[in-house]
């Protein structure tokens, strides 16, 4: 047998996963002990009803299962660079039902990359809704999301550690008031959501708060089929 063959099917696995420009054959090849054990040391710290290619509790869907329609909604799923988790995700989750997938598809591709809320306040409305349900996957994948947004580190943390929002420009501090207490307390204070239309208006205000809802849905989806981070990622969010 080819000495390189393991090397390739390792490449091959993470390429699948994460991209292809994770890592190179030749990269591969000089890795693929130090690659093999981690991965293997990945599979035996899963929980044992995790999928560990889809790190979930639902093996991960494959392009040959699919009819035409859905094999062109995975298409688009795992050559989208805006995808932050290609199908080993949310997404891959939804994937078993196509009829969600392709509402769902719709409804997100509106609200991230097409409504009026800027790339920065996606992600800090997507961080207040993960803080809010402790969704590990979600929070570390929108932390670094969030940073590449232009989200400053500082304002990334008082939404980590719950702090004051003394300091930050009105429109992140309307926002973050206005998560903590959707999420935290059975209603908006009046006051609360005064300071959130004056910041954002009514159209961006809908939207922020459509897009929260739906990253709530998210963290509940993630919960119950107990997605893993992807192997070698540390988790950002500290949770008890």
């Amino acid at each position: 047998m080819n000495s390189s063959y393991p090397v390739i099917v390792v490449w091959s696995l993470f390429s699948l996963l994460f991209g292809a420009s994770v890592i190179s054959p030749l990269a591969a090849q000089e890795a693929s002990s130090n690659s093999s054990q981690a991965w293997e040391k990945y599979v035996e710290s899963l929980p044992k009803d995790i999928h560990p290619d889809s790190g979930n509790r639902l093996p991960l869907v494959r392009r040959e299962e699919l009819n035409d329609d859905l094999k062109k909604v995975y298409d688009a799923t795992t050559s989208n660079p805006n995808t932050v988790a290609g199908i080993r995700g949310p997404n891959g989750i939804r994937m078993r039902s196509p009829g969600l997938m392709r509402v769902r598809g719709r409804e997100t591709a509106y609200l991230r990359y097409q409504s009026t809320i800027s790339r920065r306040h996606v992600e800090l409305a997507i961080l207040l809704t993960a803080r809010a349900f402790d969704a590990q996957f979600e929070w570390t994948l929108h932390e670094l999301e969030g940073l590449e947004a232009g989200l400053e580190q500082e304002v990334i943390d008082v939404v980590k550690y719950n702090k004051p929002v003394t300091g930050l420009n009105e429109q992140d501090a309307a926002l973050i008031q206005l998560g903590r207490e959707t999420f935290g307390k059975t209603t908006v204070t009046s006051e609360t959501f005064a300071r959130a239309l004056k910041a954002f208006g009514q159209e961006t205000l809908v939207e922020i708060v459509a897009l929260m809802g739906q990253s709530a849905a998210t963290a509940v989806l993630l919960h119950t089929f107990d997605q893993q981070l992807p192997p070698g990622q540390e988790p950002l969010l500290p949770i008890p």
